[in-house]
Protein backbone atom coordinates (compact mmCIF):
# COMPACT_ATOMS: atom_id res chain seq x y z
CA UNK A 1 0.00 0.00 0.00
CA UNK A 2 1.21 3.91 -1.04
CA UNK A 3 0.52 7.10 0.71
CA UNK A 4 0.97 10.36 -1.68
CA UNK A 5 2.91 12.96 -0.23
CA UNK A 6 1.68 16.41 -1.40
CA UNK A 7 4.41 17.49 -3.88
CA UNK A 8 3.90 13.98 -5.74
CA UNK A 9 0.33 14.72 -6.01
CA UNK A 10 1.23 18.34 -7.10
CA UNK A 11 3.94 16.98 -10.05
CA UNK A 12 0.54 14.30 -11.09
CA UNK A 13 -2.05 17.22 -11.38
CA UNK A 14 0.46 19.60 -13.21
CA UNK A 15 1.96 16.65 -15.71
CA UNK A 16 5.49 17.71 -14.55
CA UNK A 17 7.07 14.39 -14.35
CA UNK A 18 5.80 11.57 -16.84
CA UNK A 19 7.38 8.79 -14.60
CA UNK A 20 5.04 9.73 -11.79
CA UNK A 21 2.07 9.59 -14.30
CA UNK A 22 3.25 6.06 -15.69
CA UNK A 23 3.25 5.21 -11.86
CA UNK A 24 -0.39 6.08 -10.62
CA UNK A 25 -1.65 4.67 -13.86
CA UNK A 26 0.23 1.06 -13.26
CA UNK A 27 -1.39 0.94 -9.88
CA UNK A 28 -4.90 0.35 -8.53
CA UNK A 29 -5.88 3.58 -6.90
CA UNK A 30 -7.14 0.94 -4.02
CA UNK A 31 -3.56 0.55 -3.23
CA UNK A 32 -2.95 4.25 -3.07
CA UNK A 33 -4.56 6.25 -0.14
CA UNK A 34 -3.60 10.15 0.99
CA UNK A 35 -3.49 11.53 4.15
CA UNK A 36 -5.44 14.11 5.57
CA UNK A 37 -2.67 16.15 6.31
CA UNK A 38 -1.50 16.12 2.52
CA UNK A 39 -5.77 16.46 1.33
CA UNK A 40 -5.60 19.68 3.49
CA UNK A 41 -2.31 20.82 2.34
CA UNK A 42 -3.89 20.51 -1.22
CA UNK A 43 -6.31 22.37 -0.51
CA UNK A 44 -4.53 25.36 1.55
CA UNK A 45 -2.47 25.57 -2.27
CA UNK A 46 -5.68 25.81 -3.67
CA UNK A 47 -7.59 28.39 -1.90
CA UNK A 48 -4.29 30.25 -1.85
CA UNK A 49 -3.74 30.24 -6.18
CA UNK A 50 -5.45 32.83 -8.04
CA UNK A 51 -7.84 30.34 -9.63
CA UNK A 52 -9.01 29.18 -6.64
CA UNK A 53 -12.45 27.36 -8.28
CA UNK A 54 -10.61 26.09 -10.76
CA UNK A 55 -7.73 24.89 -8.71
CA UNK A 56 -9.72 23.65 -5.83
CA UNK A 57 -11.93 21.16 -8.35
CA UNK A 58 -8.35 20.09 -9.98
CA UNK A 59 -7.59 18.98 -6.51
CA UNK A 60 -11.19 17.32 -5.44
CA UNK A 61 -10.97 15.48 -8.92
CA UNK A 62 -7.23 14.13 -8.18
CA UNK A 63 -8.85 12.92 -4.81
CA UNK A 64 -11.64 11.18 -5.47
CA UNK A 65 -10.70 7.76 -6.74
CA UNK A 66 -8.21 7.34 -3.28
CA UNK A 67 -9.28 6.82 0.54
CA UNK A 68 -8.05 9.49 2.46
CA UNK A 69 -6.92 8.24 5.42
CA UNK A 70 -7.63 10.19 9.21
CA UNK A 71 -5.09 10.71 11.21
CA UNK A 72 -6.20 8.68 14.67
CA UNK A 73 -5.54 8.23 18.42
CA UNK A 74 -3.44 5.24 18.19
CA UNK A 75 -1.33 7.34 15.48
CA UNK A 76 -0.12 9.63 17.93
CA UNK A 77 1.62 7.17 19.53
CA UNK A 78 3.65 6.85 16.49
CA UNK A 79 4.01 11.02 16.02
CA UNK A 80 5.53 11.17 19.70
CA UNK A 81 8.20 7.86 18.82
CA UNK A 82 9.01 9.62 15.79
CA UNK A 83 8.96 13.22 17.44
CA UNK A 84 10.91 12.14 20.36
CA UNK A 85 13.89 10.34 18.45
CA UNK A 86 14.10 13.49 15.74
CA UNK A 87 14.33 15.65 18.67
CA UNK A 88 17.14 13.63 20.78
CA UNK A 89 18.83 13.16 17.53
CA UNK A 90 18.78 17.24 16.81
CA UNK A 91 17.26 16.49 13.13
CA UNK A 92 13.35 17.72 13.21
CA UNK A 93 11.00 17.77 10.34
CA UNK A 94 7.96 19.77 9.78
CA UNK A 95 4.71 19.90 11.92
CA UNK A 96 2.76 18.19 8.90
CA UNK A 97 5.84 15.77 7.82
CA UNK A 98 5.66 14.49 11.28
CA UNK A 99 1.88 13.53 10.69
CA UNK A 100 2.60 12.36 7.55
CA UNK A 101 5.03 9.77 8.57
CA UNK A 102 3.09 8.32 11.49
CA UNK A 103 -0.01 7.49 9.41
CA UNK A 104 2.17 5.83 7.11
CA UNK A 105 4.38 4.24 9.55
CA UNK A 106 1.43 3.13 11.77
CA UNK A 107 -0.29 1.57 8.42
CA UNK A 108 3.16 -0.41 7.06
CA UNK A 109 2.97 1.35 4.30
CA UNK A 110 5.11 2.94 1.76
CA UNK A 111 5.33 6.65 1.40
CA UNK A 112 5.29 8.62 -1.98
CA UNK A 113 7.62 11.90 -1.91
CA UNK A 114 10.63 13.65 -3.38
CA UNK A 115 11.19 15.35 -0.21
CA UNK A 116 13.39 12.94 0.64
CA UNK A 117 16.16 14.48 2.87
CA UNK A 118 13.48 15.06 5.47
CA UNK A 119 11.64 12.05 5.63
CA UNK A 120 14.63 9.90 5.54
CA UNK A 121 15.28 11.12 8.98
CA UNK A 122 12.48 9.04 10.54
CA UNK A 123 13.23 5.62 11.56
CA UNK A 124 11.52 2.31 9.71
CA UNK A 125 10.02 4.69 7.08
CA UNK A 126 9.92 3.35 3.75
CA UNK A 127 9.79 5.85 1.05
CA UNK A 128 9.83 5.50 -2.75
CA UNK A 129 10.58 8.54 -5.04
CA UNK A 130 8.65 8.46 -8.56
CA UNK A 131 10.41 11.80 -9.57
CA UNK A 132 13.72 9.44 -9.31
CA UNK A 133 12.29 6.14 -9.68
CA UNK A 134 14.34 4.78 -7.05
CA UNK A 135 13.32 3.28 -3.46
CA UNK A 136 14.94 4.02 -0.30
CA UNK A 137 15.39 1.37 2.56
CA UNK A 138 14.14 2.31 5.69
CA UNK A 139 16.53 4.29 7.99
CA UNK A 140 17.75 2.94 11.18
CA UNK A 141 19.24 4.00 14.41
Amino acid sequence: MYFVDSNTCIYFMNGKFPSIREKFLSISPKNIKISSVVKGELLLGAFKSRTREATTEKVEKFLKPFEIVDFTDKMSYDYAEIRKDLEFAGTPIGANDLLIAATVLHENAILITHNVDEFSRVNGLKIEDWVEDNTYPPFQH
